[in-house]
């Protein structure tokens, strides 16, 4: 094992995990797990595709349910976050010069890993991103994935202010003019934690401090806010016919 999954005292990593890193297409590293499941039978095992900003480690406590259900796991941290390899200068920038890079990604993993060293059948669980990833790419797993269970996924951009195509429209004049790395929404992380009152992701304290603690732990997991040129991205990916 070459690379190391970081625990706090509320967030242990399962026992046994096999982590390590694969070469994308381009050549990024791809950080990537592997778990085994805890129980028999053996039920297949879920491939875990994270959302914007999230890593292998918040998914402990998911991984360690799924195992006592007789299912192995498998799941990598995206491109430009978590531990694998970013994609400009700045590393807290959320930034993907395009989706397909993702969809690659995931296609790749499929190969390297999943299908050599991962009992079948398989199943993917998406979160936000990784929901809107697994749309993109359906076609190319239909003949190995037997379910898919997308939670919040990320398939319409709300805005108080912007119509979406007044988001698309902005977002293409930034990202032309040459500023796709410049923040499109937020900012760079916040070095102080943010209180629990009044966040906007979650009502569950206890899962806020322990994400929160692992993202204090090690900052270099996390990511500040998207850039233009990551929400150009989504926006042309939204294009299709997926929220329907």
């Amino acid at each position: 094992m070459t690379e190391k999954l970081v625990e706090t005292e509320n967030n242990k990593a399962p026992k046994g995990a096999i982590v390590d890193k694969f070469s994308a297409r381009d050549g990024c590293e791809i950080r990537y797990a592997l778990f085994k499941k805890t129980i028999a039978p053996r039920q297949g095992t879920v491939i875990i595709l994270h959302g914007r900003n999230e890593c292998i480690e918040k998914y402990f406590e998911t991984v360690q349910n799924l195992s006592k259900r007789g299912l192995a796991v498998a799941t990598f941290d995206w491109r430009g976050q978590g531990g694998s390899d970013r994609l400009i200068g700045d590393p807290a920038r959320g930034y993907v010069d395009s989706f397909d890079e993702y969809v690659g990604d995931l296609e790749t993993f499929f190969e390297k890993i999943v299908l050599p060293d991962c009992p079948g059948p398989y199943f993917v669980l998406g979160h936000s991103t990784g929901s809107l990833v697994a749309l993109l790419a359906a076609p190319l797993l239909i003949n190995r994935v037997e379910r898919m269970v997308l939670c919040a996924p990320l398939i319409e951009l709300n805005s108080p202010r912007y119509s979406m195509r007044a988001l698309s429209t902005t977002a293409a004049l930034l990202n032309g003019i040459g500023l796709g790395r410049m923040y499109m929404a937020g900012g760079p992380r916040p070095r102080e934690v943010l209180p629990f009152a009044g966040n906007k992701l979650t009502t569950d304290e206890r899962r806020y401090r322990r994400n929160t603690d692992l993202f204090k732990k090690a900052r270099h997991l996390g990511l500040g806010g998207p850039t233009v040129s990551w929400g150009q991205c989504v926006l042309q990916s939204l294009h299709g016919d997926y929220r329907s």
